[in-house]
């Protein structure tokens, strides 16, 4: 006999409306959860935006303050490289002039030993060690020592140029940095929202191992600038030497110059009075000797 095909349970009316009135509340539960947590994550969008906006406007004042930093050391240092700058060539014409005051001594230091050695070929008592030999000695001694002070300011004026371009190499390289500060930072201002290609990246927060504190920051631009100063001072101070040195050597050769040219005077002047004597004795004794002959 073949097998009979069960049904389905049956529900009463009661149970049906039970199940209806659970699938009701269920759906209300979910839906007012739905609502507040839509609520709740309105809330903490406008919180985030609101918390992002006050970042970006804090962001951004920071950002100009950066950018006035930056320009105010820049305009510093660029001032400084300037006067650095002009102070070198200074330096370079002042190293012209001792060079070629160097090299005007030569002919006068050659002039005076050439003197002494032809005033050697005097013979007999007339070979005599007389004031125009110790002023042409002198005068050779005061061009050599003359000659000396110049070598010596050149070697000076050699290592403050040499100071003075590390200086101005130092603060070259600090205003190249600081361009590239600043034009990386000019670029960010001009970021918005709105800008395309924005992309969030996770590594840019990190800082760098070789980052500085602003302290820092100012103190390296600082210290170049002392540095330069520095050095722009010795440069100056330098220069005042050097022109009193040559103001004085100058005055020291010309003077001795005139004592050795108012000696050679004084015995040309000796020397023509004694062979007027001689001469006037040697006619005399040529008289005296015709008379004998005659006698």
């Amino acid at each position: 006999m073949a097998k009979l095909v069960q049904l389905p349970p049956k529900f009463l009316p009661k149970e049906w409306s039970l199940a209806n009135q659970s699938q009701y509340a269920s759906a209300e539960v979910q839906r007012s959860r739905s609502e507040r947590l839509v609520a709740e994550s309105q809330r903490l969008v406008d919180e985030i935006e609101k918390t992002t906006q006050k970042t970006q406007k804090d962001v951004n004042k920071k950002l100009e303050q950066r950018l006035d930093e930056i320009q105010f050391w820049k305009g510093e240092v660029d001032n400084k490289l300037e006067d650095t700058v002009n102070d070198i060539e200074q330096l370079l014409a002042y190293k012209i002039r001792l060079e070629k005051a160097l090299e005007s001594c030569m002919e006068p230091l050659s002039i005076a030993q050439q003197c002494l050695v032809e005033r050697e070929k005097r013979v007999g008592i007339d070979l005599v060690h007389d004031e125009v030999e110790r002023e042409l000695i002198k005068e050779v001694e005061v061009i050599q020592g003359v000659v000396a002070l110049l070598h010596r300011t050149l070697e000076q004026i050699t290592e403050q140029i040499r100071l003075s371009r590390s200086a101005k190499y130092a603060l070259e390289k600090d205003i190249k940095d600081k361009f590239e500060a600043l034009k990386l930072d000019n670029h960010c201002s001009t970021l918005t929202n709105n800008t395309p290609d924005i992309r969030y990246a996770s590594s840019v927060v990190a800082v760098q191992a070789n980052s500085v504190s602003p302290k820092e920051w100012e103190d390296f631009s600082n210290v170049n600038i002392e540095k330069a100063e520095k050095q722009r001072n010795n440069a100056v101070a330098l220069r005042t030497l050097i022109d009193s040195i040559l103001s004085e050597t100058a005055a020291d050769m010309h003077k001795q110059c005139e004592t050795v040219n108012y000696a050679l005077k004084r015995r040309v002047a000796e020397t023509k009075d004694a062979k007027n004597k001689l001469e006037v004795h040697l006619a005399k004794v040529m008289d005296e000797i015709s008379s004998q002959k005659r006698i």
